[in-house]
């Protein structure tokens, strides 16, 4: 089983910025589709960015585009995002989520949870106004 960790949350000013990272413990997400997702409190999760297999095929949704950028180190075999000119709507948990995809060069945020087998625990992001 794929074990996911994020980091890099915590708690900033709005305007400010943070980057969040995804590993895998003793494995290089390379093949991987990688995800992020965020869920505020009482609210749904909701699917921010994904990077695909390609480092160009990337999604965002309309709340982050613009703002947020996701990328991927295959040297280190990890995952980042990017958070710029957050805002206070962007506090939430954010969760790093993965799909073995080796041939797949594309994603879309509007493939939702169902589509990632693995999850990480979650990092906590809070932006004060």
């Amino acid at each position: 089983q794929l074990q996911l960790v994020e980091s890099g949350g915590g708690l900033v000013q709005a305007g400010g910025s943070l980057r969040l990272s995804c590993a895998a413990a003793g494995i290089r997400l390379n093949g991987y589709t990688v995800g992020w997702f965020r869920q505020a409190p009482g609210k749904e999760r909701e699917a921010v960015s994904c990077i695909s297999l390609s480092i160009s095929g990337t999604d965002y949704s309309d709340s982050v585009k613009g703002r947020f950028t996701i990328a991927r180190d295959n040297a280190k075999g990890e995952v980042y995002l990017q958070m710029d000119n957050l805002k206070p709507a962007d506090t939430a948990v954010y969760y790093c989520a993965a799909q073995w995809a080796p041939f797949v060069r594309t994603c879309a945020v509007t493939n939702g949870a169902a589509h990632y087998d693995h999850w990480g625990q979650g990092t906590t992001v809070t932006v004060s106004s």
